[in-house]
């Protein structure tokens, strides 16, 4: 599942969204992968106890089956599903533990990265670019998506289409419209699924997924798989279980929809001057790649950036002493996909290399995971210092970012906005 920009430690959330790992604890609607987390900028819902929490929704499940079986006589739905399929769909008790769940800890760029843009991925990208070449060129003519964008995305949400989840999609969706708290969302995306079922014939078995309702190749929420799914290969039926020609198609529709750009890269890796003074980092301080080239950064390789008039954002997802990237409109758009700047560095990094290109000039480092709970104290700390960042909820967002910089230069510390040891030492809170 889904575009809010942090900088470096992820908690993961699902959300409405519009494949499993663009979901965030957002509330709006957006398209990933079954084990990717995302960025939240915004404070957390106060979660029950989940055990509790289950118990509940289950006592309740028969009456909001009840529900929702007159909810589908109002969209039109057959009777057929209506007394057969929702009549006997199941409350699947898994789902509200992982909808509900928190990590304790956050995940590090290096973590992440290394975890998915990996050799075998790379490898398995190039064979699959040249057995699918006749196809990816025909979608990079037609949508001006390039072919290795289209693996790498196929590559992080499937693992090119080795494993696409084994839940029922219509009893997870099920048990996710009846839980409150995002009842109207899932009821919206259950129906769409009862519809594709009904319009495609699908059976029951074909429709597995992921435990929010995600599916096929490109993990598309039911609602995305309506509007973007692609019958391709002219079977009837735009089946993206089944299809990979259905599946890369729609994957290249849904990115030219999201506003992808012909003929311009992701982004790239970056190498900064050492006097660099991060006045210009993240997603809302874009400049001009002129003026980047001004203040002295330059490709991975040392060259000149290229004279191009597109502007582009500095992002550091393992501060200062890690790499870093430059996103243009493009990094954006595999934002709209998925919310996380993780997930759009390595889909974009692992393009490349697809295509052909070399590893990372600078590798990710190895930093400590943090609690939320010492994120907390971070922002508390910060607080108390004179450097407002809200009400401390251990997530790392906009506010704690920008926080953690008027700390940083009012300690002449390198103002990367970075959660590094150090910047816990200066605060006097040990890791």
């Amino acid at each position: 599942m889904i575009k809010i920009k942090g900088l470096t430690y992820l908690f993961a959330s699902i959300a409405a969204c519009v494949s499993l790992s663009a979901c965030s604890s957002a509330s709006v609607p957006t398209v990933s992968e079954n084990a990717n987390v995302t960025t939240n900028t915004t404070e957390t819902n106060q979660l029950p106890d989940i055990s509790a929490s289950v118990q509940l929704n289950e006592e309740a499940f028969p009456v909001c089956l009840a529900r929702l079986q007159a909810r589908a006589r109002t969209e039109g739905l057959s009777e057929t599903t209506i007394n057969s399929t929702i009549a006997n769909l199941q409350f699947v008790p898994r789902v509200i533990e992982l909808d509900q769940q928190q990590p304790e800890f956050s995940q590090t760029f290096d973590n992440y990265f290394s975890k998915r843009a990996t050799e075998w991925r790379v490898n398995e990208g190039r064979r699959l670019l040249q057995k699918h070449q006749v196809l990816l060129d025909k979608l990079a003519q037609e949508y001006g998506v390039p072919p290795q964008y289209i693996l790498s995305f196929w590559g992080l949400e499937t693992n090119y289409g080795s494993y696409k989840g084994k839940m029922s999609v219509l009893n997870s969706l099920a048990t996710l419209a009846c839980e409150p708290r995002r009842s109207n969302y899932f009821t919206i995306e259950l129906m769409q699924a009862l519809k594709l079922k009904e319009k495609y014939q699908f059976d029951d078995d074909t429709m597995v997924g992921s435990w929010a309702g995600a599916m096929g190749h490109t993990q598309f929420m039911p609602s995305a798989y309506a509007k973007y799914a692609v019958d391709a290969d002219g079977d009837g039926k735009a089946d993206l279980w089944n299809s990979t020609t259905d599946a890369l198609t729609s994957a290249a529709n849904f990115l030219q929809h999201l506003g992808w750009q012909r003929n311009q890269r992701w982004g790239r890796e970056v190498l900064l001057p050492k006097n660099y003074s991060y006045n210009y980092l993240g997603a809302k301080q874009p400049l001009p790649l002129s003026q980047w080239a001004a203040l002295n950064v330059t490709q991975a390789n040392g060259q000149p950036l290229p004279i191009v008039d597109i502007q582009a954002a500095l992002y550091l997802p393992a501060g200062h002493t890690g790499p870093a990237f430059l996103g243009y409109e493009n990094f954006n758009v595999i934002m709209r996909w998925n919310r996380s700047e993780f997930y759009a560095i390595t889909v974009g990094h692992l393009a490349d290399r697809i295509n052909g290109g070399p590893a990372l000039t600078v590798s990710p480092p190895e930093q400590p995971r943090l609690s939320r709970e010492q994120v907390k104290q971070l922002q508390a700390k910060l607080n108390e210092a004179g450097f407002d960042v809200g009400k401390p909820d251990g997530v790392l967002g906009r506010n704690s970012t920008a926080g953690i910089q008027a700390f940083q230069r009012s300690r002449n510390m390198i103002a990367d906005g970075f959660p590094s040891p150090e910047v816990f030492t200066a605060l006097g809170i040990t890791l």
